[in-house]
């Protein structure tokens, strides 16, 4: 499955567990900016949903819920990603206090808190998926090791042209791949269908006859299938 069916499924699996308070904070919650995170940056990082929450609850020093935006579950640890637009505090200097306040708390507790600029992910969501490879690469590797066995099996040709997408920006056009990786156009375009497929490739079309002009690959940068 793709992003667009991966996420429908996730989000909707969290819906049919919760009720009362926590099912109206994920319906409140999970908006736009939310949303934009998950599909331009943790999709493209991670590929996967595993261990992942929205609107996820926890407490403050005292004692009181309030729910992260989005929190991480990977081994032992708890990432909170936090998506903040500059009207978040506004001139409330009690709200601004008091969620600093939180932050400190739930990092006190050994959860890391990583906080994300709404506007830095609509006008440069590339700066953000390049610092969070950095900060997150050692809990990704761990988690996709925890994951192999779950993974689909992909052959020699498919990891190749997976690779050469990743080596060209993420896309990959048949007819120069197939040069680069010695066979033929419309074995190329075969395999590329089959990624299509498992989720991996998504084809782009143009023109009038929708004729698919190269494919942009979908998956982690850190992916397992790479290796």
């Amino acid at each position: 499955m793709g992003f667009r069916e991966e996420h429908e499924h996730w989000l909707g699996e969290h819906v049919k567990r919760r009720k009362g308070e926590r099912l109206d904070a994920l319906k409140r919650g999970h908006g736009y900016g939310n949303r934009l995170f998950i599909e331009e940056v943790w999709w493209p990082l991670a590929g996967h949903f595993q261990g992942l929450h929205p609107e996820y609850e926890v407490k403050d020093g005292r004692g009181r819920s309030y729910f992260v935006d989005v929190l991480w579950e990977v081994g032992a640890s708890r990432i909170a990603f936090e998506i903040m637009d500059f009207g978040s505090h506004g001139t409330d200097r009690s709200k601004y206090r008091m969620d600093l306040n939180r932050g400190l708390f739930l990092q006190s507790q050994e959860c890391m808190l990583l906080f994300i600029s709404l506007d830095e992910l609509k006008e440069n969501p590339s700066f953000i998926l390049s610092a969070l490879r950095s900060i997150l690469y050692p809990y990704l590797s761990a988690g996709m090791s925890a994951h192999r066995i779950a993974e689909r099996t992909y052959s020699k040709i498919e990891c190749d042209l997976m690779r050469s997408a990743i080596r060209h920006h993420r896309v990959l056009r048949p007819a120069d791949a197939a040069r680069e990786l010695e066979l033929h156009t419309m074995t190329v375009i075969k395999y590329c269908r089959k990624l299509v497929d498992k989720g991996k490739f998504r084809p782009v079309a143009r023109g009038v006859s929708q004729r698919v002009i190269y494919y942009e690959y979908m998956g982690s940068l850190q992916s397992p299938d790479l290796v």
